[in-house]
């Protein structure tokens, strides 16, 4: 995401470096640069104006133009406003009151609704909560029965709606039913349209009526850019929404959607769908989103990827595997499988810091079917052979290479690259004896 805007401000803020002085002509030009890159980004052009005068204010103040670094204090500068700009502090869902709560999600068709709506009681099951999804979509029969199949993925309840039922009397009925079985939090999937109407309104502000929910929260597609905030107008119009869901942020390269909405309605992005997997539902944290834009990577989110990935007693386990040298290639293969449950190899990558200023390395796009290549290799081999890979020959390595649909020569680099892997391992536990601490994968990941 963001990928043009970061490509074009990195090139404005490395002219502003190559000055050991800035001039107010030079901080005027680099900030024409910025707009034309923000409006090429799809970014609202009101918004855009005054998020400029914000920041020309500030930058061209006695206290930037006489600093030892005028370049960074700008960048500094645009960090800030742009944090600003993207509502300032995180938001939270507002859960507080008697359950059950509803948390109602509405946007048109094709948003992604009923996908965030698993994606939203995934997450707040995994924080101990106890969500009961909702179809109140008969308009698409096809909902609720997607709607189903996503809750017993994720183990969460469905209420047992019905196509030719009234929406309205299914989200009263749904809380009723919540009541009684003691779920504390209902997400209420709502029909959508391919364009708002009156009908659809009217059905939103019954079931609104009739449920009382903490949280109105539009589901808007992040690629459809500015069509997506003047949606996120209308619906808030009409319903007063309390935040916004952005989905397919993976997938927009410019993203003036996500930078227009908070200044457009006044109201929160509190999510940021970034996949089509049931975990890929992000927090939105602007301060961490304007560090990714501006190349700075984002290695709060990456960290808190890993804790939720790695089990802290298999990471313990494999320390004491990795001690005794034991690291096999049984091992390497589930901590490979742990590292693709954080996301794409490309995700992970950016939100490294440095990753995005570094034009040779943001230009290498890792492949991540090399990755489910070298598993399927790993699968192919006999539980020996995964335990000792010095058993395998060259007989094993045909073998090895036919069943997993790849060549002897892959096998080999896999094979050569483990042997390179386990002498570090070797050498690094060596000086965890004394006193350093061991490299073992999961630990930094």
């Amino acid at each position: 995401m963001f990928d043009r805007l970061t490509d074009k401000l990195a090139v404005v803020f490395k002219k502003l470096k190559g000055h050991g002085k800035l001039t107010e002509a030079q901080v005027e030009e680099a900030l024409r640069e910025v707009r034309l890159a923000l409006l090429e980004a799809d970014v609202h052009y009101k918004v855009t104006k005054s998020f400029i005068e914000r920041i020309k204010e500030r930058a061209v103040g006695e206290e930037v133009m006489r600093s030892l670094t005028p370049a960074q204090q700008v960048v500094k500068i645009v960090h800030e406003e742009l944090t600003q700009l993207l509502g300032g502090e995180s938001p939270r869902l507002d859960l507080g009151g008697k359950p059950p709560i509803a948390l109602m999600l509405v946007g048109l068709q094709g948003s992604g609704k009923t996908t965030t709506a698993g994606k939203l009681a995934r997450r707040l099951k995994s924080q101990g909560r106890q969500p009961y999804l909702v179809p109140a979509d008969v308009q698409r029969p096809a909902a609720i029965e997607q709607l189903k199949r996503l809750g017993a993925d994720i183990g969460v309840d469905v209420y047992p709606s019905q196509p030719d039922q009234n929406p309205v009397a299914i989200a009263d009925a749904a809380m009723e039913a919540a009541y009684t079985a003691g779920y504390d939090i209902v997400i209420l999937d709502t029909a959508g349209r391919l364009h708002i109407d009156a009908p659809l309104m009217d059905e939103l502000k019954a079931i609104r009526e009739k449920t009382e929910p903490k949280e109105i929260l539009l589901v808007a597609d992040a690629m459809t850019g500015q069509d997506a905030v003047q949606v996120a107008q209308k619906f808030h119009d009409l319903l007063k929404l309390t935040g916004v869901i952005l989905t397919k942020m993976e997938g927009d390269a410019r993203g003036g959607a996500a930078l227009s909405m908070r200044a457009v309605i006044g109201k929160p992005i509190k999510f940021l769908g970034v996949g089509e997997k049931l975990d890929a539902l992000e927090v939105f944290h602007p301060d961490r989103l304007s560090s990714r834009i501006l190349g700075m990577g984002d290695i709060l989110t990456l960290i808190e990827k890993a804790q939720e990935t790695f089990d802290a007693d298999q990471a313990q386990a494999l320390e004491k595997k990795l001690r005794k040298e034991g690291f096999t290639l049984e091992d390497f293969r589930d901590q490979l499988r742990q590292i693709k449950k954080m996301g794409t190899m490309e995700q992970l990558l950016n939100m490294i810091p440095g990753i995005g200023r570094n034009k040779a390395l943001k230009d290498l796009k890792p492949d991540d079917r090399e990755l489910k290549r070298v598993e399927a290799i790993i699968n192919s081999m006999t539980p020996k052979e995964r335990a000792d890979h010095q058993l395998i020959d060259g007989s094993r390595r045909r073998r090895i290479a036919l069943g997993s649909g790849t060549t002897v020569q892959d096998v080999n680099r896999l094979l050569k690259n483990f042997s390179t892997t386990q002498k570090m391992i070797k050498q690094m536990t060596q000086g965890g004896k004394k006193g350093k601490v061991p490299f073992f994968p999961g630990k930094f990941f």
